[in-house]
């Protein structure tokens, strides 16, 4: 099996995975071709080799217009490493601003240029409605047009949360400019191109600090990060900087197979993407690992290891016993579910059982010690087989409904009309929920 392993020493964002995937292999020309097949106006590539901290890799960026200026150039350390947020400049990170920051080494820089369309002014982003219409309507390939549509399903999700507004409204700012587009189509295409099988990711940790964006000063880790990375191991370093942004912990949640050390390899490539920001304390990169493994998966099927924590309870009330399962959800557990027991004096009971990630396991554990009277808990490390998944958006009489696809291989094996889709739907036409449920999977038996 072909596996690419992101080893995120210095967190993730969208251009560094681009970057670490050309470094790999993947042409920056193959690149501009598949993101000319959108309507984005005109826009100008840069591919360069730069270093942090001793270690080589590519630097990418896109800027809209068909020529390059000076003020499109590199910002300082000061502004982050990702696309999506800048970052106040901090009192001891001196500040030097010189374009690309080539530090005296040796580089080499690519420029692709695209000019066929006349350009929009899309400074401020694009609607998540605009942004879907722009893929479908494009000739990419299903792969890419069906996990770039599902990466930018997820920050719609995301971003409707927080913002209390139904996913089919949401309107997208950082996310929705040309660079976070051109991050997410291109990781897509290169992940295609470079015929990777699997995808699986080192442990994920985040700084501190504050980010600026469209909406104002935000906390670090990002609201929209930490619920696109919601049921996946994260913890916090301190250092105030931002080190995941929402695109890549889009990107992740979507190829993500798993989270943890690097599985055994046969190292083929390895790739570095690098991030804008000076880092003190570490390389400000991004490592992609390809390579292949002999433990096959089990074709066709997603497969990752997960544990199972379970108790038995028989002296607390049911209040209290539903209130943990909420908690349980909120700290990072998978599934949480109680079911009946008849334990020893035939007094009637229930099994609490806990699934959740390795990383996850010592707040789980803590929290069922802290809010149950249990006395001991029962684990074990379990295999977990899943469907891929994937979204897609159907017509119905009402309006449009995403649907939820789950596929071993190629088959659709389970649809599901998504919630918060059909709610919005129901509101909008003022039909039956049920209706509109209904009407989602009639009209996808009719593709």
């Amino acid at each position: 099996m072909r596996i690419l392993f992101l080893d995120c020493i210095s967190g993730i964002s969208g251009d560094m995975t681009v970057g670490a995937l050309c470094d790999l292999g993947v042409k920056p020309s193959a690149l501009e071709w598949e993101l000319s097949k959108l309507d984005l106006g005109d826009f100008h590539m840069h591919f360069e080799r730069q270093q942090r901290k001793a270690i080589e890799g590519v630097k990418f960026s896109i800027h809209e217009g068909a020529t390059h200026r000076h003020d499109q150039d590199e910002p300082c350390g000061c502004t982050g490493e990702g696309h999506e947020h800048s970052h106040p400049q901090h009192e001891h990170e001196p500040c030097s601003c010189h374009g690309h920051e080539h530090g005296g080494h040796h580089h080499e820089e690519e420029h692709t240029h695209h000019g066929h369309h006349e350009h929009e002014d899309h400074a401020h982003g694009r609607s998540y409605a605009e942004i879907r219409a722009l893929i479908e309507a494009s000739d990419l390939s299903d792969f890419v047009k069906t996990h770039a549509l599902s990466i930018f399903h997820r920050v719609a999700i995301a971003e409707g949360k927080i913002h209390g507004k139904p996913t089919e409204e949401v309107a997208f700012h950082e996310v929705g400019a040309l660079d976070s587009i051109a991050d997410i189509l291109c990781t897509c295409v290169g992940i295609e191109q470079l015929g990777i099988e699997e995808v699986r990711v080192s442990p994920l940790f985040e700084g501190r600090g504050w980010v600026e964006c469209a909406h104002g000063r935000f906390p670090v880790p990002a609201p929209a990060t930490l619920e696109i990375l919601a049921g996946i191991p994260l913890g916090q370093i301190d250092e105030p900087f931002e080190f995941i942004t929402p695109t890549g912990a889009a990107i992740v949640a979507e190829f993500g197979h798993s989270f943890g050390v690097m599985p055994a390899l046969r190292i083929e490539k390895i790739g570095y993407g690098i991030g804008t920001r000076q880092l003190a304390n570490r390389p400000n990169v991004l490592r992609a690992i390809l390579g292949e493994t002999n433990a096959r998966a089990a074709a066709p099927y997603l497969t990752d290891t997960i544990v199972r924590v379970e108790t038995n309870l028989d002296d607390l009330s049911p209040e209290i016993t539903g209130a943990v399962l909420n908690r349980l959800l909120e700290a990072g557990a998978l599934d949480a579910t109680l079911s009946p027991l008849q334990m020893k004096k035939n007094r009637p009971g229930v099994l609490l059982t806990v699934l959740c990630e390795e990383a996850t396991l010592p707040k789980i554990a803590d929290l069922i010690f802290d809010e149950t009277t249990a006395f001991g808990l029962r684990m074990e490390r379990v295999e977990r087989w899943k469907l891929d998944r994937r979204f897609e958006t159907v017509a119905t009489p009402f309006g449009d409904v995403i649907l939820k696809l789950g596929l071993r291989g190629e088959e659709i094996v389970q649809i599901a009309p998504e919630f918060e889709s059909c709610r919005a739907v129901s509101e909008r036409s003022g039909q039956p929920l049920r209706a509109v449920y209904d009407a989602a999977l009639q009209a996808h038996q009719r593709k």
